[in-house]
């Protein structure tokens, strides 16, 4: 593993992180670790926002294109990746720089979280269960059973939702129950810098990069997907925008309502980043302008080098 502190440049979607991380890479000699659940799928590009492979090539990225969109991926596998990819940043006497919007991957690295086992006949049957009744009905159980664990989870999030209910089922304890000692955070693991930008703002930068993403041929890559296979994959399939152009393309939903309901999602997510990123003690907030570069440039890479 790297020496500690960890390095981290964190935020909810849209704020800027992408480019401000290539410059910090560069200037910190550090390659970057994506901390985000859905870059890890391969041909889901355009709308994840992925680095473009002339950003990939200027700085080395990891824990990209990690499965194909039809492979289930889980957290703990993204943890046994990470450490691979650390291994591997260090052998070659670089930093790590941890680069995404999710607290969760973020205290996975950083803290080493563990996590509970699985068990493939639970997971099949609340798999099928979701299938008959829908995500919502079983988000209601969730609610009923482990009122702290769905309020973390978005509704429409069946992997997880289907992982907070087959927790208990295996193990007797409400899947909230294991989060508790992820409340301590050792101040020692992690220099973070966090970017946050008012919401009006960030809500007009969400609904121009949506655009910008259609603009870029993200409905042509939703509608190869659907030929492929696109909305029986349990996880893939239910990424933001992905389901909704899903939905259009096969003729459920006009283009103008499949994009405000997008927007509407990403501006959820952003809200659950932030819900999730404000819990942690370490991170250190800076304060992004309205129009491009973050404010105040010089003082993120002075904090994240100052050991």
């Amino acid at each position: 593993m790297l020496s500690r502190p960890f390095l981290a440049l964190v935020g909810p979607t849209a704020v800027g992180k992408t480019e401000l991380s290539l410059r910090l890479a560069r200037a910190l000699d550090a390659e970057i670790l994506s901390v985000d659940s859905m870059l890890v799928y391969r041909g889901m590009d355009v709308g994840t926002a992925k680095p473009t492979p002339e950003q990939l090539e200027a700085v080395p990225h990891h824990l990209i294109d990690l499965v194909d969109p039809s492979e289930p991926f889980s957290i703990a596998m993204y943890q046994r990746a990470a450490r691979g990819a650390i291994e591997g940043i260090a052998a070659r006497g670089h930093r790590a720089l941890l680069v995404g919007g999710s607290g969760l991957y973020l205290r996975t690295i950083v803290d080493d979280l563990a996590f509970p086992g699985t068990d493939p006949a639970v997971r099949a049957e609340l798999e099928r269960e979701v299938s008959a009744v829908g995500a919502e009905r079983m988000y209601e159980r969730l609610s009923t059973l482990d009122p702290v664990a769905a309020g973390r989870i978005e509704p429409r999030n069946v992997r997880r939702i289907v992982r907070a209910l087959e927790v208990p089922a295996i193990t007797g304890r409400p899947f909230s129950g294991f989060a508790e000692s992820w409340e301590r955070y050792d101040p020692l693991a992690v220099r973070a810098a966090g970017l946050r930008m008012q919401r009006d703002v960030l809500i007009d930068r969400i609904r121009v990069r949506v655009d910008a993403m259609l603009e870029a041929g993200w409905l042509e890559e939703v509608q190869g997907l659907v030929e492929r296979g696109l909305g029986g994959w349990l996880t893939s399939s239910q990424a933001i925008g992905y389901a909704e152009l899903a939905v259009h393309a096969r003729g459920g939903m006009a283009l103008e309502e499949a994009i405000e309901a997008i927007v509407k999602r990403t501006a959820t997510l952003a809200r659950r980043q932030m819900a999730w990123l404000r819990r942690d003690p370490r991170i250190r907030w800076f304060e992004v302008e309205e129009a491009g570069p973050v404010e105040g440039e010089d003082a993120v890479r002075a904090y994240l080098e100052d050991e």
